[in-house]
């Protein structure tokens, strides 16, 4: 069974699950109805590996949407509002990177790359792109559930309602944050989009301004117990955010203090 080559051996355990036909040409989904526990875009251009990842997902209680084409993608983006994205960097009809750009400058959903390509260059260039997690081919199935969930709970978290004590506007250098519309202004008015692990973590400094942080500390404060040591999206969001910051800022909002991590030079105001 090709699938069983793909994704490590793990095909042979997948639960059967009821394919339909999507609207969408060139798509297939899971049954959507009878899951809830969240809904994950399958993007790779090889339907054995999209099927074994979807009725692997599926029979673990996640709505599964697979798109074969870049041109389908955009299609099921708005007519079904993932939850979790897995594009694999090889997509018929595009290129998986451009796609990745584009879901992360939207911020509304966690992307996770899947790819055959495998070296750490890859793998940072994946990260550069926006995704916030990268895996390669071979995966193990088991892993990939992990991952996945671990990003559903941290969507889970930035959802609930703030408490009050939570809640909060920040200003910077003329920049203004608002935690409850999880917002970003520029110091010329202009709305600067975010993705969910960039605001995360530029609430983590601006909550502690003029602080040297290390890497495992803006680990836990930006995404809490759920991170792990094999994570290094967050160095990648660190070089994102910078050029967003830079780009609209005269000024250097976060240093690299050599040797120790990472400081938040500005002065910031609670309002």
């Amino acid at each position: 069974m090709k699938n069983q080559q793909i994704i490590d051996g793990e095909a042979a355990s997948l639960a059967p699950a009821s394919f339909l036909a999507s609207p969408v040409s060139g798509v297939l989904s899971i049954d959507p109805k009878r899951n809830c526990l969240g809904k994950v875009l399958i993007v790779d251009g090889d339907g054995d590996t999209r099927f074994a990842i979807g009725e692997f997902l599926d029979f673990h209680g996640f709505s599964v949407f697979e798109a074969d084409s870049a041109a389908a993608v955009r299609g099921l983006i708005a007519d079904v509002s993932p939850d979790v994205v897995i594009v694999d960097v090889l997509v018929p009809g595009g290129d998986g990177l451009s796609i990745v750009r584009e879901l992360s400058n939207q911020g509304s959903m966690s992307v996770i790359m899947l790819s055959a390509l495998a070296s750490d260059i890859d793998r940072i260039v994946g990260l550069e792109a926006g995704a916030d997690d990268y895996l390669a081919k071979p995966v193990s199935l088991r892993e990939l559930l992990a991952r996945i969930r671990a990003v559903r709970r941290r969507i889970t978290r930035m959802a609930e309602p703030a408490s009050p004590s939570e809640e909060g506007v920040y200003r910077f250098a003329g920049w203004c944050m608002n935690v409850a519309s999880r917002t970003l202004n520029a110091p010329s008015g202009a709305r600067i989009p975010l993705s969910d692990g960039e605001f995360s973590l530029l609430r983590a400094f601006v909550e502690r301004p003029q602080r040297v942080l290390s890497r495992d500390q803006l680990l836990d404060f930006a995404r809490g117990p759920d991170s792990d040591a094999y994570d290094r999206a967050i160095d990648t969001q660190i070089s994102r955010l910078r050029r967003k910051l830079d780009g609209h800022s005269h000024n250097e909002l976060i240093k690299t203090i050599r040797n120790e991590g990472y400081m938040f030079s500005s002065r910031v105001e609670k309002m």
